[in-house]
């Protein structure tokens, strides 16, 4: 058992609490102002340093794509054909990608990561903790996280480059129909089988063969029973609206990512129910439909009612994390609000928020002690738990 005392707790969920105590293991079991700490515990003294929930980025390519050793270590994006739901990203994930060893100096403890945009279906995003194991399958807190899609210029480049289809927005939505309606007639199919076998089965008689196995499908049939959600990568306020419009024909949940002109259509957002993951911001302007991009996006969603989370999309380094919740408050979220952008938000939207996003009992013990007020500049991260191990800071 551990307890961090004299601290100054700041979460999303318990507020601002001065001279706090978390007591905890793998778990939180107490925390607030008058917690008992039994005999033997070790204490860290925090002398009212601010501990706070771990961050959680909620969009990246974290570990799927190694800048350092060119094509080799390129594995985000398998874009030989446009539909691709089969593809798993936890495959190409390597715990060695040099870029997560900046995870921990931002005050990101879990993040959620997968596929690029190069397809219309890239494959399937993941949650991880970046807990230094030698294996993603020891980091893993949630997998599938939802199935990457995405529309506008990504895959209308990359496909419509090579002469196929899609070459358009029509296209990229026309496809991405296409794929879910395959998934319902195979989920038909399915289903008529199992109906058949049963009866057999009742019958004394030799039950039919199954229907052939598509693993592509069988995760579609995931989407379209509301099992895993799609992240669909949508910037330009079109896009995001052909996104919604295709939610609704299918009934599926959806998570926007990027949403750079969300506050062109905030009031249609807010009323789908969608969450946006916004950004990444802090970064040129490479392709038109970024042109927008700026802070104000979030905080003008967020004032509409939609619940916002904050990214990096492995562009913006992840040890300059806190500079996403700083500028939000610049540009004039209250510093409650920008807290929940980078903690209990993205739990929620990523349904993981039964573990982590929050210091409350029964949560994993993922915690940061900083220096000082973790929304000013010169604070640092000083220590890191991750259920309840001390990760160290190299």
């Amino acid at each position: 058992m551990k307890a961090i005392i004299n601290a100054t707790i700041l979460c999303p969920v318990n507020g601002l609490i001065k001279n706090g105590t978390v007591l905890f293991n793998g778990k939180i079991k107490s925390i607030g102002k008058n917690v008992k700490v039994p005999s033997g515990t070790k204490t860290i003294d925090a002398d009212g340093r601010y501990v706070v929930p771990g961050f959680i980025d909620a969009h990246t390519h974290q570990g799927l794509f190694d800048g350092s050793i060119g094509w080799a270590g390129t594995d985000g994006n398998e874009m030989t054909k446009p539909i691709t739901p089969e593809m798993r990203g936890i495959d190409s994930f390597n715990p060695d990608e040099p870029s997560l060893k900046e995870v921990l100096f931002g005050g990101v403890t879990c993040l959620n990561t997968g596929p690029g945009s190069g397809n219309v279906i890239s494959g399937e995003a993941f949650v991880v903790k970046p807990t230094g194991a030698a294996v993603v399958d020891e980091m893993i807190l949630k997998s599938p996280s939802g199935l990457k899609v995405a529309f506008g210029e990504n895959p209308k480049r990359v496909h419509g480059g090579e002469k196929r289809t899609p070459s358009t927005r029509m296209g990229v939505a026309s496809l991405l129909r296409k794929a879910l309606v395959d998934a319902q007639n195979h989920k038909r199919e399915l289903q008529a089988y199992l109906e058949k076998a049963e009866e057999a089965t009742k019958k004394g008689e030799t039950p039919p063969n199954p229907p052939k196995r598509d693993l592509g499908l069988e995760t579609l049939i995931k989407v379209i029973n509301r099992e895993i959600p799609i992240h669909a990568h949508a910037h330009r306020a079109d896009d995001i609206a052909t996104v919604i419009r295709i939610a609704k024909e299918f009934s599926i949940e959806v998570v926007l990512i990027h949403c750079t002109e969300g506050h062109k259509i905030r009031k249609v957002i807010a009323k789908s129910g969608f969450p946006a993951v916004i950004g990444p911001t802090m970064f040129w302007t490479g392709k038109p439909e970024t042109r927008e991009r700026g802070f104000r996006t979030a905080v003008e969603l967020n004032n509409a009612g939609v619940k916002v989370a904050l990214q990096t999309d492995s562009i913006t380094p992840m040890n300059y994390f806190p500079i996403l919740p700083m500028n939000v408050i610049k540009e004039g979220m209250s510093r409650e609000d920008a807290l929940k952008c980078v903690t209990i938000n993205p739990a929620e939207i990523l349904k993981i928020d039964n573990r982590v996003g929050s210091l409350e009992s029964g949560k994993d013990a993922d915690i940061v002690i900083w220096s000082g007020d973790p929304f000013d500049f010169y604070s640092k991260v000083e220590q890191v738990f991750i259920n309840g191990k001390n990760i160290p800071l190299k």
